[in-house]
Formats: structure tokens, sequence, C-alpha cells
């Protein structure tokens, strides 16, 4: 493939020479202003921002005319259709403005960069800069220490605090960050390498774009980050008026976090602001909405946050009823004991195979060893015998036996085993030893065996009992599959949380909390947990307290959060390798940056080890090589673990050190500041570090500048080259050396069978190395493997959530159409026409004018309009069209009738206690339950009583649209759960769950809008005027939520778990609504037979037109 990726440029040219080759005439257009600008004033200079602000308003002024002309007409007392294509007029302009603001500023482009480097350039060329002191001068001057006010000037000082640390302003754009920075402007990814100042080029981009008063939004990995780079960036850009924050340091919700959105440029984590627009779709009033318009976001290190963060979702949970209930506790000790068991079983079953191999039995030695990788595959003994000459060939050579003909013989390797292990799926299966052993002392010896609900419903219908009876049996019979399902799963939970999730390597603990560790990163993920109960078993395997569970209130994928931007960039040091992912998820190009100076690192191939063993005793031996040359090394590992094993070394060795990983990361930027110091070892995560520079003195450079050291190679390529781009910034010397094992994961994994042969070819003895550049291009081959498996699972992902995406649309925008209330008259005369249409199709097609009249007095509280011959007479149209003018009309006087009433108890309430009550709570009540409306209580006297009735129905619409949405939620996370039974069938779980997901949707919103339309036209004001009280009393507004990120299993482990579950179940037992099928499974348009269960009437209609009859539970299916 390489050979022809190489002709395919000879011929049609390299897309990054292609890329600059476009963006090279800009960089000089820019220069050419940066010449004029040198001989203006500072305030001349400053007043460039006003001219761009004044060209962008000049240009968009009549769109804004128009638009604000529209808004003005919708006051006027429109019709509902009226307005509705007025706000479409409005949404077609908005659209407009943002292509005339984007046409402006590519035009400003040139000039307006210029004026970014002009202004770096003053600040690097002098301590103090003089300016005609404006208000906002005054501002800043009282905030800020770089600031002063001196008579009618403001100083700027060229050096601040960033972060705890002090800086003097010592930057100037080069052109190949004139370069980036016109690439992130143009919404395309670019790729500069570490230490090429990706910090100093956002600037460009973030000035520009601030210009037009939408915001800016540049999003860091972590807080720090977010912290530094807005204190550091933000004097420059603060010099010409732009107002900057950070919503890290602000509370959730607060003013505070609101003024920091309302800032041109904002600051802030890639978490919290996912977590803020969650947490304002949950919002009940307008004040509370904290995040404006998503207009334009720069995304530092995108390739962690749109990559490595994708596959974890948002999520705020809230306490769910039986959360704390769970059988770990009670299930652990088996689970102890059968690990147990298993380890001590084949710990003499390796001793046996080991004698066997070695007196030339391979037959049967392999089977053993087989039998010993299918129990626990991660064991240190077998992972050190598998490394020696011809043994793994020896165990492949029998797995690939006994896995042919669908694994027909490996009932033979499974039978002595307690459970079986499928590591490179993540997955665990308990054998039938296993549930014996289990089961052993227990009464009941199908505790953990799940009934056959095919088998087992027909005998229960055979017996001839009554329906209460039978209906009683069966319901016993499937809610002991609930449990035993439950009870499995957990079970298997724990078998992973001991076998397959290893302490201070996939997670830590910390002050008796289960942290995970981020595989990239080796950071702490604080917050987030894994889903599915898994996070539940390691906490019980580890003896912390087992945190309840919760239900999802809100959701959201990091994918489908940055896809809201009307534009998006990003930068990194390592995106081309991802590039397809980026275009085909985002529509994200990706460009790279060439360096300012050449890369002078030297990079050598790998260095191949037989043993575990032997690598780490040849990394300790160069490191001593390397500190006796006064060089600084940086050891990259992949784990906590390994990090530890590599400092004992070390200290063994009398080598002082650093250790950097998820245990000590609050360290992270004093011990990377020391990194580059002659001599020094610091030993850290493959991406540690990330977005701080390792800065080198003279006599390192001299020396030969930072090495590099890789104890092993990562999945990712991109994470190897992240290690890598630590040495050889702007040019300094360098070297990367990685070191590998057979005994290494990947390697393990995808074992590279030719590269063992060779060494084994070659009769290597221990301690002694290969190394070669085919063996390097061997290992990334392996390392495209698995990046090709983890895109797949993030799409997969992202595939779910879509569906998802496409329902929370339609739910916060009737949530924001009905906070803000503009369209929320529109919104509820849609509602009530959709469903009066659905009443009249439903009881046309069947002339059932009893039930129509049944379901007019049950939803809208009102007796028909239309008598029974009008109902026959009528065409379907003709009646909606009649009954919709005649509700109209009826809710039109129920909002009269009900502010006339509350008039009085208003006007009461102001006029004796208007002092002390601002906002007050007016309870409204349809008969069954009592919703608490808040109105302003001034407002709502003033009005007559229309404030009132307005925030009535703003409340009402928001208290059933978040009641059936978080019910919808814990629905739809139960059918993504058990939509993976469809596996059995040889079905695709994702096509039945779109299907599935759609029809829950559309029978929820059926029912949000009957709710919602009988609350309104049934709720009254009580009598009691003593329930009317004050807003600031009600206490109800804090709720208990959480945020959290969710370690997501993919569709393979999703599946995994359905077969646990049981392979001879039937979706029948599940309990999951939209599963079970309470009727068969019949075509909208086949005729059925239903029966009015209550009269016994029996009618032939359509299934359509049955569904609604069906689903109020008086009809069912004639059989």
């Amino acid at each position: 493939m390489s050979i022809v990726n190489s002709l395919l440029k000879v011929f049609l040219g390299d897309k990054s020479g292609k890329d600059l080759k476009k963006l090279t005439p800009l960089v000089d257009d820019i220069n050419n202003h940066f010449i004029k600008l040198s001989s203006i004033t500072n305030d001349q200079l400053r007043y460039k921002t006003i001219e761009f602000k004044k060209l962008i308003s000049d240009e968009t002024k009549d769109l804004n005319s128009s638009v604000s002309t529209l808004n003005n007409k919708l006051s006027n007392g429109l019709s509902n259709s009226e307005k509705e294509e007025i706000f479409k007029q409005i949404e077609s302009l908005e659209n407009d403005l943002i292509e005339k603001k984007s046409e402006v500023l590519d035009r400003l482009l040139p000039e307006a960069f210029a004026v970014v480097k002009e202004t770096a350039k003053r600040f690097f060329e002098n301590e103090e800069i003089k300016v005609t002191a404006s208000d906002f001068d005054k501002e800043i001057a009282s905030k800020k220490s770089y600031t002063m006010i001196d008579s009618d000037k403001a100083i700027w000082k060229n050096n601040w605090d960033a972060a705890g640390k002090n800086v003097v302003w010592d930057m100037i754009h080069y052109d190949v960050q004139l370069i980036g920075g016109i690439v992130l402007h143009q919404g395309k990814i670019g790729e500069m390498q570490t230490g090429e100042g990706k910090t100093l080029v956002s600037t460009l981009p973030i000035y520009l774009n601030a210009l037009t008063g939408d915001g800016v939004h540049l999003v860091t990995v972590n807080d720090y980050l977010a912290k530094r780079d807005s204190a550091w960036m933000g004097p420059i850009l603060e010099f010409h008026g732009l107002k900057i924050d950070c919503i890290d340091y602000h509370k959730p919700n607060s003013p505070e976090r609101k003024k920091a959105y309302e800032a041109d440029i904002t600051y802030g984590t890639n978490n919290e602001f996912g977590f803020d627009y969650l947490r304002d779709n949950m919002s009940h009033s307008l004040g509370d909405i904290v995040q404006r318009k998503h207009n334009y976001a720069i995304i530092d290190e995108v390739d962690s946050v749109l990559i490595d963060d994708a596959r974890t979702p948002l999520i705020i949970s809230g306490p769910t009823k039986d959360g704390d209930r769970h059988e770990f506790d009670n299930l652990k000790p088996k689970i102890q004991r059968l690990v147990s068991l298993q380890k001590t079983y084949l710990n003499s079953i390796l001793s046996e195979a080991k004698g066997l191999i070695q007196n030339s039995d391979n037959d049967k030695g392999g089977f053993l060893l087989y039998r010993v990788f299918r129990g626990l595959p991660k064991n240190k003994a077998l992972i050190k015998f598998l490394s020696e000459e011809g043994v793994k060939q020896t165990l492949q050579k029998t797995e690939n036996f006994y896995m042919q003909d669908n694994n027909r013989e490996m009932h033979q390797i499974d039978k002595e085993l307690y459970f079986t292990i499928d590591e490179k799926n993540n997955q665990i299966e308990l054998t039938d030893k296993g549930i014996d052993t289990l089961s052993e002392d227990l009464d009941d010896k199908d505790f953990f065996i799940m009934p056959n609900i095919s088998t087992e419903v027909a005998p229960i219908e055979s017996k001839g009992l009554s329906a209460e009876d039978e209906a009683k049996e069966k319901n016993d019979l499937f809610n002991d599959f609930n449990i035993k399902s439950e009870r499995i799963h957990s079970m298997n939970q724990l078998l992973k949380a001991f076998t397959l999730f290893e302490k201070d390597v996939e997670y830590v603990v910390v002050e008796n909390k289960v942290m995970i560790v981020d595989e990239q990163t080796g950071r702490i993920m604080d917050g987030r947990r894994y889903s599915d109960g898994l996070h539940q078993a390691i906490e019980a395997k580890e003896n912390v307290k087992i945190e309840a569970a919760t239900q999802t209130f809100a959701t959201i994928t990091l994918q489908n959060y940055f896809r809201l931007y009307s534009k998006l960039s990003g930068m990194t040091g390592t995106a081309v390798t991802e590039a397809g992912e980026f275009w085909e998820i985002y529509k994200l190009d990706v460009t790279e940056i060439p360096t300012n100076k050449p890369i002078a690192r030297k990079d050598q191939d790998d260095l191949i080890y037989k043993s575990k063993r032997e690598k780490y005793n040849a990394i300790i031996e160069e490191v001593i090589d390397l500190r006796n040359n006064k060089r600084p090394v940086l050891i990259g590992t992949t784990s906590v673990e390994i990090s530890e094993l590599l400092s004992k070394m070390l200290n063994r060795a009398n080598v002082n050190h650093n250790v950097l990983n998820a245990k000590l990361h609050k360290k992270e930027a004093d011990i990377v500041a020391e990194a580059g110091n002659p001599g020094v070892v610091t030993i850290a995560t493959n991406m540690a570090g990330r977005g701080t520079d390792i800065k080198l003195s003279k006599n390192v450079i001299d020396a030969g500048g930072l090495a590099i050291i890789g104890t092993e190679r990562h999945d990712s390529r991109r994470v190897d080259r992240q290690l890598r781009g630590r040495s050889g910034r702007q040019g300094d010397p360098g070297s990367s050396q990685f070191y590998v094992s057979f005994e290494d994961n990947l390697m393990r994994l995808f074992g590279q069978d030719r590269v063992s042969n060779i060494m084994d070819r070659m009769g290597l003895k221990d301690g002694e190395n290969i190394q070669h550049p085919m063996v390097t291009k061997s290992i990334e081959r392996a390392q495209k493997k698995v990046e090709e498996n983890n895109f797949g699972i993030r799409k997969r992902l992202l595939e779910y959530d879509d569906v998802m995406n496409s329902q929370r649309n339609i739910i916060y925008t009737l949530r924001k159409n009905a906070l803000k209330g503009d369209r929320l008259q529109i919104d509820i005369s849609n509602i009530m026409y959709d469903t009066i249409e659905e009443i009249v199709l439903d009881n046309k097609g069947a002339n059932n004018f009893k039930n129509f009249e049944f379901e007019l007095i049950t939803t809208f509280s009102m007796t028909s309009p239309i008598n029974e011959d009008e109902f026959m007479e009528s065409s379907e149209e003709e009646l909606i069209n009649s009954l919709y003018e005649e509700l109209n009309k009826f809710y039109t006087n129920k909002k009269e009738l009900n502010r006339a009433l509350a008039l009085p108890v208003i006007k009461n309430v102001y006029e004796n206690k208007a002092n002390s009550f601002k906002r007050i709570v007016v309870p409204f009540t349809d008969g069954k339950k009592v919703i608490n409306i808040v109105t302003d209580l001034k407002k709502s006297f003033e009005t007559n009583g229309e404030n009132l009735i307005e925030d009535f129905e703003k409340n009402i619409s928001l208290a059933i649209i978040d009641e059936k949405w978080k019910n919808h939620l814990r629905k739809m996370d139960e059918l993504k759960q058990s939509v993976q039974l469809a596996v059995h069938e040889q079905k695709d779980p994702l096509l039945i769950y779109k299907f599935e997901a759609y029809e829950l949707f559309k029978s929820m919103i059926i029912i949000l809008n009957k709710e919602l339309l009988s609350f309104l036209f049934k709720s009254n004001l009580p009598n009691n005027q003593n329930n009317i009280k004050d807003a600031s009393s009600d206490s109800s507004k804090n709720n208990n939520y959480q945020t959290s990120k969710e370690e997501s299993l993919n569709s393979d482990e999703l599946a995994e778990r359905a077969r646990k579950i049981g392979e001879s179940a039937s979706q029948q037992g599940q309990r999951v609504e939209t599963i079970t099928r309470e009727v068969p499974k019949i075509g909208r348009n086949e005729k059925v037979e239903v029966k009015n269960n209550n009269t016994g009437e029996i009618k032939t209609i359509k299934f359509k037109q049955a569904e609604k009859l069906l689903l109020t539970g008086e009809w069912s299916i004639n059989t």
C-alpha cells in the first residue's frame, strides 16, 4: 500500500504540499500588512479593532435590521400560522448572517492577523506599552496587576502571572504559525509538532472570530491548561478590548459562569462545556441558562478530545429507586473462591505443560498450554513461557486446531475449567463446572441457571388455570428470569473485575474510591465510571463503598456536542493517523503544518527482546549511560504498575528520578519543569505533560538533547508519536528509542509470528535483541489493526447516539420554546391539532362515536361539540378542522377563566405582601396532581394575571416534558442493553435499536401530548389562598444531580452480556417494555379483530387504527 501511495504522490502531488501552496499567498499578504503596521502608534493599533468591528456591523446592518423588524412583528397579535412563517424567515436570515460574517472575516484575515502579530512584537520589545485609557482599561486595571492607570493613560506591562508562574512575553508569530492560524480559521485541524507554539497560534483565529461578538470557545483537555492559557494569552487580546474568561474558575449554574460565556473569548475544558449544555437543557428559567449559541470552537489537543474521549458519554444522573440494591457483596466470596480454584489448577497444569513441551511432546503439552491460555491469559508465568523459543508457535497450532469447524472440539479444552476468558474481546463465560461449583452449598441447584421461557410457558398454559392464576404463574416465571439474569450479569462483572482489571493499571484506589486511569494520558479521570455494573464490581473487589446505581437525566457524547458548533477547528501534534475518522465523523480536514526549524531528533528503530525482564534490564543500562552523559531522560510507560516497577529498579541502581503517573498527577507541572535539566531522569506515561514543553538548557543541547525511551509500543501510533514529540522541539537535538518484548500486550494479542520465527532461527540468547526497520513496520501494522478496531467501536457508539441525538434535539427544542415562551403557543396549537387528528383518524376509521366522545372527555374535559350523525356523515378533514376550532375557543375561554379567578388572589397577595414577596409559587391542579407555578408577583399584578397564565403554560410544559423525557431515557438505557439479544437471531442489534427507539419515542410523544393537553384543559387554581407562598422559600431547585463520564461498552461487549443472560432465553422474559410485545407482530395495514374488554363489542379495522385502542387497555386483539 505504501508503494501505491508513493506513486500517487509522484503523479498527483502531496496533499500537505498542495494545502501549503494555497496558503502561502495569504501569509505574504499578512506580512505585508505587518510591515505597514510597524509605523503606527499604539492607540492607532488598538483602533484597528474598532474599525474591524464597525466594518462587520456595516456589512450585516441590513440583515440585522430585517431580523429586528420580523421580531417586532411577532408582538402584534398575529395568528399562530403567521408567527410560524415569521420564525422560518428569521431562521433563514440568521443563516444568511452567519455566511455574511464568515465572508467579511475572510476579507479581514490578513490585516487582523497582522494586528495580532504586531501586538505580540510590541509586547516582546517593550516592558511597558502606554495607550490612552479606555473604560475597559480601567476595568482591567482594577482586577489585574499587569495594567495600571496613570492620569488619562493606561500602562500595559509585558509580564504577568499565568496559573501561578510569572511569564515575560517573549514570542512573535513565525510564518508557520500564521499558516496554522489560517488553517484553524478555515475550520480545519492543524497538525503542529510539539514546541511549535500551538497556544500562540490560537490567538490569531481567536482574535479574528471574536470580532463578531458571537463568542469563541477555546477547549482544553484539563483545567490546568484552560486556566494557564487564558491567563498567558489573555493580555494580548485584552489589549484590544476583548473580554476573556475561563469557565473552570466558576461554579456551574452560577452568575459568574454565565458571565464567562458572555465574554468574547471563553476558555474551558471539554467536559465542562458539555455538562453546561446538558444543565442548560434541564433548567427551568431563562436566567439559569449560561451558554449562548454555539458559534466557533477551537479544540486544543483535538485528537485527545474527539478521539480518545469520544467513547465516553457525558451523563447527568440522579438517584433511582432501589439504586443501592445489588448482589455484589453476596456473590464476591463465591467468585473469589472460583478464581482461586482456577488459578491453583492452572498453575499445576502449566508446570505439566512445560515438562511435556521440554520433552518434545508438543501435542499433549500444547493441549494443556492452550487450556491455561483459555483460563488465565494474563498469567505472568504463562506470558513468560510463551516468550521462549517455539512455545508460541505450539500454542497457535493447538489454537487453530480446536477453533476449526466453529469451535467444535473446544469443549475438550474447557471441560476442566471453571470459566473461560476471551481477552481480545474482553469477555468471560462460566462453564458447567463453574456453575456446579458455585451451586455446591445451595439448596436451589438452579440458583445460577436461567429458566427457559419458551419451554416453560407452554406447561403453564396447558394447566387450564383461570386467567388470573395463569397470569400470576407467568409473572412469577418472568420475575425469576429477571432476577437470575441480573444475578448472572453481576457475577460475570465480578469475574471480569478479578481477572481482567488490574489495580494500578486500569484503575487506582484513592481515598477509598475506585478511580479510572486514562489509558492514553495516564491521568485519573475524575468522575468517570465504568458502565453496566462493572464499576460496582471493582468496588466490591477492592472492599470500598459500593456506590448506588443512578438514573440518567441527561446525556450526550462529545462527538454530538461538538457537532453543535457552526464552525469547529482543532490543533494537535498528532492528527494525520486519524485523518479518516476526523473527516468521516466531523467533516474536519487535517493539514500538516511544517516546523519552523527542521526536526533534528533521531528516531531509532525498535529494539525487540524476548521477555520483559530482559527489556527492562536493557532500559536501566541505557538510562544509566545517558545520565552519565548529562542528558535528561524521559521514560514513557503505559501504566502505573510499569512506572512503579521501573522506579524500584532505578532505586536499586541508585539512580535519582521523578515519577509522574495517575497517583502523582497533581505534581505534573513541577516534574515537567525539571525534566529538561542535565542528567534528570523522569518516568511518565506516554502522553504526560501534554500541552507543556520540556525546555532544555544550552548544556543539554550540546550533550545531545532530551532522550526519549518508550518501554513498550502503545496500541495507537498517535500516542507513540506524542511521546517522541516531547523531544526535538524547535530544532533541538534529541533521540527516541522504543523497547519491545514478546510479553507486551500488543505483541501478545497481535503476535508478530514472523519476528518470533526470525529470532528463533537466529538462535538469539537471553538479553540479546533484534533491530530492523522491517520489525518496526511490522509493529506499526499491528497498531493499525487496533486503531481500525477502535474506530469501529467509536463509530458504532456514535450510530447509537445519533438515534438519541435526533430525539434529544426534538425534546430540547420543545423545552427551549417553553422556556422562552415566544413559540410556546405555536407548539401547543400543533400538539392540539396532532392529538385531534389522531383521535379522529382512530375513531372515524372504526366509526366509533362512543370512543371518540370518551377520548374528548378524558383528554380535553369537554363533551363532543359534534353529534353522532355529524360524526358519521363528515369527512375526517372536516371533523379535524371543526374540532380544532371548537377546542381552540374552549382553551382560550379556559385560560381567561383561570386568569379571572387568579386575579383577586394575586391582587390580595400583592397589596398585602408586596414588600416581602417578589416571586410567588401558585399551585395548579387537574384533580389528580398538583404542579407549582413560579411567577413574578408584580408583573402578574400589572398585567391583570396574564403573566401568571403565560408562566402556567411554560411551567406545565416543562414539568411534563421533563418527566416523560427522564422515563424515556431510562427505557432507552434498558433498550440498548436488551437489543443485544438479537445476536441469537443473527440480526443486527443496531437496526432493531433504531426501529424500537422510534416506536418508543413515538409512543412517548403521544402520551406527552395527551398529558400536557389534559393538564392545560383540566387545571384550576385551588380556592385556598394560603397555598400561595414566596418562591424564595421553595428549595426544590437544588436537586442532587451528579455529573460523570461513563466508560461505555462496545457492541461486542454488550452482545456478550446478552449471551450470559441465557442463550436459550427468548425476548419475552425481558423486563424492557419495548421488547416484550403484548400483541402479535402485525403489519400496520393488515385488518384485525379487536374486542372491547368492558362491553364485548367486536369490530374489524386496520391495525394502525386499532393500535391506539389497544394502548388504552380497554381493547385487545380478538384471538
